[in-house]
């Protein structure tokens, strides 16, 4: 439907686009198209291809590029070191959706993204699920204290979506064996004073004290596992980033070939620059020769004989 009078390449298919985009509104999917049909107007094309959906989706799913945004060769180091730490420990985690792309081009208020896509709509999620997508998120912060032996500030929604994360397993999930299962605190559901403003605390201090130190808990469980998914692929870290700090971008196809052990040459051909026609010389256009104007005869001059050469 969202496709309908927009002038697709022969070779894409609709059901992979599909299947490339779970959870993606009706909206989504149009802005998606839309964004690809301007992206491919600009680049002079009459159809739309794959490279201008691939944009698209990650148009939607994380804004336009910040090419004016320029940052120097330390923080690109780490910031793909990052990025890198995200997408080993989701690949090697059995539990968490396939890394989709690696880029270290800034979007939005990220100065990199690693994101990775489920294969289908998902309306459960178990606990093993939920402790693999925080190691995941907490894999950048993982690279950082191992390469680096320091940590930044680019962890900070990291550390954003697993404190929010953990405190839901504890408090509304029931999933702490310590505290049991059972919900933790009332909600009133006031979306107009935010979700924190109309909760209300149902426990003692002591029971507050024992959230805090199980949401600790689960957090370092889950940083303790990508630190260990880290360790046991520390070639792969080193080798990869380095990698994406010279081409920038790694799709699902190139990263899963370096891991197989492909070496790069043969995963990111050199594209052969085309070899253009020398210019044919151009012919000026013959002149044409104009007649030469006679002379005007001066008055008087047709009335006189014409000179006699024997008297000259």
């Amino acid at each position: 439907m969202h496709t309908k009078g927009k002038p697709l390449a022969p070779e894409i298919e609709l059901d992979t686009l599909a299947s490339g985009t779970p959870g993606f509104t009706g909206a989504d999917l149009a802005n998606l198209v839309n964004e690809a049909a301007l992206l491919a107007a600009r680049r002079g094309k009459k159809i739309i291809e794959q490279d201008e959906l691939e944009e698209g989706i990650m148009r939607v799913v994380a804004g336009p590029e910040k090419k004016a945004r320029l940052l120097s060769e330390h923080e690109r180091k780490i910031t793909a070191y990052h990025e890198m730490g995200h997408a080993l420990v989701g690949h090697f985690l059995d539990h968490t959706d396939p890394v989709h792309k690696i880029t270290i081009v800034s979007r939005g208020q990220a100065l990199g993204l690693t994101i990775s896509l489920p294969t289908e709509d998902r309306y459960l999620t178990t606990r093993t699920t939920l402790m693999h997508q925080m190691a995941m998120t907490l894999g950048g912060r993982a690279a950082e204290e191992i390469v680096f032996h320091e940590v930044t500030t680019g962890a900070a929604n990291d550390l954003e979506k697993v404190t929010s994360t953990s405190k839901q397993m504890i408090m509304r999930f029931g999933m702490s064996e310590k505290l049991g299962p059972r919900v933790l605190g009332r909600s009133h559901d006031m979306p107009f004073l935010g979700r924190d403003y109309g909760a209300e605390a149902d426990y003692s201090e002591e029971i507050a004290r024992e959230i805090d130190d199980e949401i600790r808990r689960v957090i370092e469980e889950a940083h303790e596992q990508a630190l260990a998914v880290l360790r046991e692929h520390m070639d792969e870290l080193h080798q990869i980033s380095q990698i994406l700090i010279e081409r920038e971008t790694i799709d699902r196809d190139q990263f899963e070939r370096l891991l197989a052990g492909e070496a790069e040459g043969s995963v990111f051909p050199e594209e052969k620059p085309v070899e253009e026609a020398p210019p044919k010389p151009v012919e000026e256009p013959r002149r044409e020769r104009q007649p030469r104007p006679r002379p005007f005869p001066l008055p008087g001059a047709t009335m006189q004989p014409p000179p006699d050469p024997a008297k000259g």
